[in-house]
């Protein structure tokens, strides 16, 4: 393991605050720059829409509160990565702040079958897992979703989502892995605890190092502290999936040991029409919140 890379493992492990998740891909990013404050009418192809995104992305990395005091990692989106800001890539300039890099590697979802939507297939993964390396990247992202409480379906999604970061692991990077519980979902308490049961049995039979867990808060807080306290889980963070921030950080407040890997709940208040100091203001309050609700 290399020095960078020790160092990277340690705020993880260790680092009191939150992961903050920059990672919205081609299907999200025009909902992401509308609640910026930026409208479709504003661009007219996809290189002008992910130019704006990464405009939106760079301003939050270079703001003076997005640092590793309190934000100990960022999930980017693969586009991010080969970006730069401030004149550096982006990789380069987070972990200069303290912030470990992470790349969001899926390709997406299937369309649902047995209550669930598996990821897309990744032929070309390992490549992907190279480029990161060289740009310093720590680990990686990918996600899949529960939408019923179905078990077949859920052992699925399990099955897939280790494999998967098997094959990430093989290349030295730490996998997030995020089977999602959809959480308008009728049947939501029933799809954590199959799911709750299936990912203690896969941790049981990996034999890499440590992976993370990346979850939506479960219904019954605390549900998930046995995959907190597991041997082989370096960290267990949570996604918003939809709560509003203050919502948000109150149930995240009511699981200990989990911290937040938010997206919508940590940008939700920032305009691109803000002055620089009006969105310092505004991002340094969110991270001060889920930061709170994060080492509660």
């Amino acid at each position: 393991m290399t020095t960078a890379n020790a160092e990277m493992l340690k705020q993880i492990k260790a680092g009191r605050g939150f992961i903050a998740a920059l990672d919205q891909s081609g299907g999200s990013t025009p909902k992401a720059l509308k609640g910026y404050g930026i409208e479709a009418d504003a661009f007219s192809n996809d290189e002008e829409m992910f130019g704006l995104i990464h405009a939106m992305r760079s301003r939050i990395v270079t703001a003076p509160c997005f640092n590793g005091e309190k934000v100990i990692g960022a999930i980017l989106f693969e586009r991010t990565m080969d970006g730069d800001a401030d004149g550096k890539p982006v990789p380069t300039l987070l972990w200069e702040r303290g912030v470990v890099p992470f790349l969001k590697v899926d390709k997406g979802l299937e369309d649902e079958v047995n209550g669930v939507q598996l990821m897309k297939a990744n032929p070309d993964l390992e490549a992907l897992c190279e480029r990161a390396i060289a740009k310093g990247v720590f680990g990686t992202k990918m996600r899949s979703v529960v939408n019923l409480a179905n078990p077949a379906g859920v052992k699925a999604i399990v099955e897939q989502q280790f494999a998967e970061a098997k094959r990430i692991a093989a290349h030295g990077l730490v996998p997030i892995i995020e089977p999602e519980v959809n959480i308008k979902s009728a049947e939501r308490d029933g799809a954590d605890r199959l799911l709750l049961n299936e990912t203690l049995a896969a941790l049981d039979a990996w034999t890499g190092a440590p992976v993370m867990l990346k979850l939506s808060l479960p219904t019954e807080a605390g549900l998930f502290q046995p995959l907190v306290d597991h041997p082989k889980v370096l960290r267990v963070v949570a996604l918003s999936g939809g709560f509003a921030r203050p919502e948000a950080c109150a149930e995240l407040a009511k699981n200990p040991g989990i911290i937040a890997s938010f997206s919508r709940a940590l940008l939700e208040d920032l305009r691109h029409q803000m002055n620089d100091d009006e969105f310092d203001k505004s991002l340094g309050g969110a991270i001060h919140e889920i930061h709170a609700a994060s080492v509660a």
